[in-house]
C-alpha cells in the first residue's frame, strides 16, 4: 500500500456541478472548476482556486454566478494540520503552471503569484544540486 499525501486529506475528481451542494461545511483547500467536453471526455480546467478559511461548498455556490463557463469540479481538501499559508502557496503553484495556458486560463486572470517569482531562476544551468 502506497502512503497518503502529506497535504491531501481527501478528493474528489471530476463531479457534476449539481453535488457541490454535498461537499460537508469547513471544507478547505484547492478546488478547479472544469468544463467536461461530452464528445471527447475530456475536462478543460477553467479555474483553480482555493479556500482556507471558509468552505470550498461556499466558494462554489459563489462561483455558479459568475460568468465562468463550469459543468463539473475536482476538489482536493488538505489535512487539517495544513495552514492558510501552504494553502496559499499551493494555489498559487497551480495557477502559476495555469498561468498563460490559453485555453485553460479564459477566466483565470489572477496573474503571477508573487512569492513564487522570489524563488524563480530560469537559468537551469546556474541550479545547484542540493
Amino acid at each position: 500500500m502506497s502512503p497518503s499525501p502529506k497535504f491531501i486529506k481527501r478528493c474528489a475528481e471530476w463531479i457534476p456541478r449539481e453535488e457541490s451542494r454535498r461537499i460537508p461545511p469547513a471544507t478547505r483547500g484547492i478546488y478547479a472548476l472544469l468544463d467536461h467536453r461530452r464528445n471527447k471526455n475530456k475536462y478543460d480546467v477553467v479555474y483553480v482556486g482555493m479556500t482556507a478559511r471558509s468552505s470550498v461548498g461556499r466558494r462554489l455556490a459563489r462561483h455558479k454566478n459568475s460568468k465562468k463557463i463550469w459543468n463539473h469540479f475536482s476538489i482536493f481538501e488538505v489535512r487539517d494540520t495544513i495552514g492558510e499559508e501552504q494553502i496559499l502557496e499551493l494555489e498559487g503553484l497551480f495557477r502559476e503552471i495555469y498561468r498563460k495556458d490559453s485555453a485553460a486560463n479564459r477566466f483565470n486572470r489572477i496573474g503571477k503569484y508573487k512569492k513564487l517569482q522570489n524563488v524563480r531562476n530560469d537559468d537551469l544551468k546556474s541550479w545547484k544540486r542540493g
